[in-house]
């Protein structure tokens, strides 16, 4: 292929047009020959469904906007700003397949000038690569955003299978995402850390802490969407320090991650005092205890009740908080561990129904709190995440909250998208029948 020295945009887009003329030239002369030709239509990924999809919500979208000229209704509007991003992605998209087939003809064009030929060439394969990125997002537009994907959250860690190791892994995960955060610029504030009672001051080697429970908070706006694939089990596979055969040990950690409402008034809402939020719990339903604190503390344990546990009776979850030495704190930390953790239970059975009208495949991949989604292991210096398939290596970095999780948690994100696109083909092809 020989390469022009340099296109200017200016350029291309004249080339863009002197080639649909002489395509609809060439369509006249056919068709007084009695023979119609058109513009080779590009390769799309993209499938049937998924563009039948945009095509509706763009009709529907243009539809409400005209409805909205003559009256105002706030529903509609909403609705409107929600449609905007497919309609966007798809006025795009079509542009860009429209760009492609003209350069296409162009470049395959025998009767066309060389050097106009040469320059169709060079910026067809920068505008396929554009079309590409056009087609991924187009098809990321029209999955549905989480209700709670604009909200800040609670990242919850505790210890499965493997004893005092698992404890201490456990601490490690918190502090790889603490260290996120900090390198990021988010807002984190620990709600709990609390550590085994059986297992004392006892440290690893490397400064690991025996941790029996722990809670993140991330305040940011939107945390909730970025952090909401690293919930699942995590694998370690490691020799602890106290093996003294070398032999690898398997441990796993549980990791929730939970919406967090803002504080009253922080986003001029008032949810948690509605009866339709997720985030509402009726105080009768709530049964308050206070205890004392236990643990390593000082002469603050054990001196006074400042430790709380409460209980939501209808869903039987219960939380305890004692990482304050005053009540109060502990109390307005517990109600707020409590209402993210039942507004995640009610959100989890609506994807849960959802999921089960849909077909059975689809049912067996919706991911739950049980799956084994990632494995760290250290003598081969891997992180494996199982669901996108994904190896990387210097663990350390990963476990630093490096720009290597990064990676790991985007390819979480990518395939969290899929899943989501394959559940819409499955929903448009049974709507087809």
């Amino acid at each position: 292929m020989r390469a022009a020295p340099w296109t200017c945009r200016g350029c291309v887009e004249a080339l863009r047009r002197t080639a649909g003329c002489q395509l609809r030239l060439g369509s006249q002369r056919g068709a007084r020959r009695g023979v119609v030709t058109e513009a080779p239509a590009s390769t799309s990924t993209l499938a049937p469904s998924l563009l039948r999809r945009a095509r509706c919500l763009a009709a529907e979208h243009d539809s409400l906007e005209s409805t909205l000229e003559s009256s105002f209704d706030g529903a509609k509007a909403k609705r409107v700003g929600e449609l905007r991003r497919v309609v966007s992605a798809l006025r795009a998209w079509t542009d860009g397949r429209a760009a492609v087939a003209e350069l296409s003809a162009l470049a395959t064009d025998g009767e066309q000038d060389a050097e106009l030929a040469a320059i169709a060439r060079d910026e067809l394969v920068s505008e396929s690569s554009r079309l590409e990125a056009l087609e991924r997002n187009l098809a990321a537009s029209l999955r549905p955003r989480h209700a709670f994907a604009d909200l800040p959250c609670l990242v919850e860690f505790r210890p499965g299978p493997g004893g005092l190791e698992g404890r201490y892994f456990t601490d490690s995960l918190f502090k790889m995402y603490r260290a996120l955060c900090a390198r990021r610029g988010y807002r984190a504030n620990v709600l709990k850390y609390e550590l085994a009672e059986a297992a004392g001051d006892q440290s690893s080697p490397a400064g690991e802490q025996p941790l029996q429970e722990a809670v993140l908070e991330v305040l940011d706006a939107g945390a909730y969407d970025v952090f909401r694939t690293e919930a699942g089990m995590h694998r370690v596979q490691r020799i602890p320090s106290t093996e003294s055969k070398g032999r690898v040990h398997t441990s796993a950690v549980a990791v929730w991650v939970l919406p967090s409402f803002p504080e009253t008034g922080a986003t001029g809402s008032d949810d948690v005092d509605d009866p339709e939020s997720d985030f509402y719990l009726r105080p009768d339903d709530v049964r308050v205890e206070t205890m004392r604190a236990r643990g390593a503390g000082g002469q603050h344990v054990n001196k006074t009740e400042s430790a709380i546990r409460m209980t939501h009776a209808p869903t039987g979850t219960v939380v305890s908080m004692q990482d304050h030495r005053s009540q109060q704190r502990n109390r307005e930390a517990a109600w707020k561990v409590l209402r993210s953790r039942v507004a995640g239970q009610r959100a989890e059975q609506r994807q849960q129904e959802a999921a089960r009208l849909r077909s059975s495949v689809l049912s067996k991949a919706q991911m739950t709190r049980g799956d084994k989604i990632r494995t760290y292991n250290y003598n081969q210096d891997r992180c494996t995440d199982h669901r996108a398939g994904l190896d990387v290596h210097n663990l350390p970095d990963v476990l630093d909250g490096g720009e290597i999780l990064d990676r790991v948690m985007d390819a979480a994100g990518e395939w969290m998208v899929g899943r989501d696109l394959e559940a819409i083909v499955a929903e448009e092809e049974a709507r087809q029948k």
